[in-house]
């Protein structure tokens, strides 16, 4: 085979899976190996550089979804890998596991919930206890629930949103930074409804706005010690946040509404995780939101 010819079989573009899917639901959080079709995340075009390398990170919400694909090309660039998770999607947690060995890097579980102060201070803590450092946090766990108005949206939905979107943030961060040295790295997994708004999503818009503000307040503060902190804000990805969201018929149709007719897969997002992690590609970068949004521009 030519240079030539492999390079163009290197640049393939790939064909993403197009809605409608399959209609399905199910229990929150939801398990991603029981999506259909299944999320993709392992990123056969993406080619790892060695930006990461010797580098740790911790990333929450890691067992599936976003934070899987981010903790699969981490371990593709060098990084070893921490995941937070909930103890019943230990399944995906395992698979994501699986994946990281297979980049030839080490990958700590970590079951727990973000909600709690002590089990975010426990995880730096084993993270650190094992790799010697932490590195690099992503904060990525989430919880939504779609509600029809005000009224239908009770405090403890309210409460339980913030303390897992925005609360656990803060609690991770936190933790983390004790550890942190000059050149490490918070990246937060903001959401175009933090930017738009979404009238189903209230609690949950408010919380991704709070992300947003919250990575600009903090980028701020940590410039003088030279740790930087940025924010990714997707549209609709295909994860099984949504499938355990939504009632099966609209699941199926979820992203169809973008200018690209489809939501992202997972191995589209976490580059741009990648990018921001990376000291060669984004170190005059701090306090920023990249969106990626299929082709919507009004948000930005």
């Amino acid at each position: 085979m030519s240079i030539h010819s492999t390079r163009r079989s290197a640049t393939k573009k790939l064909k993403e899976p197009m809605p409608p899917f399959p209609a399905q639901h199910q229990e929150k959080p939801g398990l991603e190996s029981q999506l259909d079709p299944r999320p993709r995340y392992e990123a056969p075009l993406y080619k790892g550089a060695d930006k990461l390398l010797g580098r740790t990170a911790l990333i929450t919400g890691g067992d599936s979804g976003i934070g899987r694909a981010v903790a699969v090309l981490f371990a593709r660039e060098g990084a070893d890998i921490a995941i937070v998770y909930l103890a019943v999607e230990q399944e995906d947690a395992e698979e994501t596991k699986r994946a990281i060995a297979k980049e030839g890097r080490r990958c700590l579980l970590i079951p727990g919930d973000v909600k709690d102060a002590a089990f975010c201070r426990k995880a730096v803590e084993t993270t650190v206890e094992k790799y010697g450092k932490l590195d690099i946090l992503v904060n990525n766990a989430a919880y939504q629930q779609h509600q029809e108005t005000i009224e239908d949206l009770s405090e403890a939905q309210f409460e339980k949103t913030f303390r897992t979107n925005i609360f656990g943030y803060f609690y991770m961060a936190k933790a983390a930074l004790a550890h942190m040295k000059e050149g490490s790295v918070i990246i937060n997994t903001g959401s175009v409804t933090g930017l738009e708004g979404n009238k189903q999503l209230l609690d949950y818009s408010a919380t991704k706005g709070a992300i947003h503000a919250f990575t600009k307040s903090l980028a701020q503060q940590l410039v003088d010690r030279k740790i930087r902190v940025n924010c990714v804000s997707p549209g609709p990805v295909w994860t099984p946040l949504n499938v355990a969201d939504k009632p099966a018929d609209k699941a199926g149709t979820h992203g169809a509404d973008t200018p690209m007719k489809r939501p992202a897969q997972p191995e589209e997002v976490a580059p741009s995780y990648v990018f921001f992690a990376s000291e060669a590609d984004s170190s005059y970068i701090t306090g920023e939101i990249i969106t990626l949004l299929g082709g919507e521009t009004a948000a930005a």
